[in-house]
């Protein structure tokens, strides 16, 4: 096998697992926005340690591998600040639209399977697709 499916196997597995684990210890979804969200309004007392515990795992595992694989993180033709600051907004104002992010529709609720999230997931990839194509090809 090759090893760049090897590693998108494990990174695919290590994902389910921790959304599973999550939903069975918890009763939570992973989705990022739904994580953070409830960090910025809190709704249940004991709600906070495991969301700060998720996020500062995010973190420190992507801290990790860019240490460790450093030439996989180049900023080479990143676009600048200004832009990266308007698409993050547009991506929030995307999951809030959408009801959830690309983690908790595509990953949780594409296995759950709702109904929901496959329309989400669909049209967050055409999305996706369509402004690569009009991104780098059109213009």
């Amino acid at each position: 096998m090759n090893i760049e499916w090897a590693r998108a196997l494990l990174g695919g597995v290590l994902i389910g697992s921790a959304c599973a684990l999550l939903l069975m210890t918890h009763g939570r979804i992973a989705g990022i926005s739904n994580v953070m969200g409830g960090l910025l309004q809190p709704r249940q007392v004991g709600d906070t340690s495991w969301r700060v515990g998720f996020l500062g795992a995010l973190v420190l595992g992507g801290a990790l591998f860019v240490r460790i694989w450093p030439e996989r993180f180049s900023t080479l033709g990143m676009p600048r600040w200004p832009v990266l600051i308007i698409a993050g907004l547009l991506v929030g104002v995307g999951t809030r639209l959408g009801n959830g992010c690309t983690s908790g529709h595509g990953v949780c609720g594409m296995g759950r399977g709702s109904p929901r999230s496959l329309a989400a997931t669909l049209t967050f990839m055409v999305a996706g697709i369509l402004a690569v194509l009009v991104t780098r090809h059109a213009l």
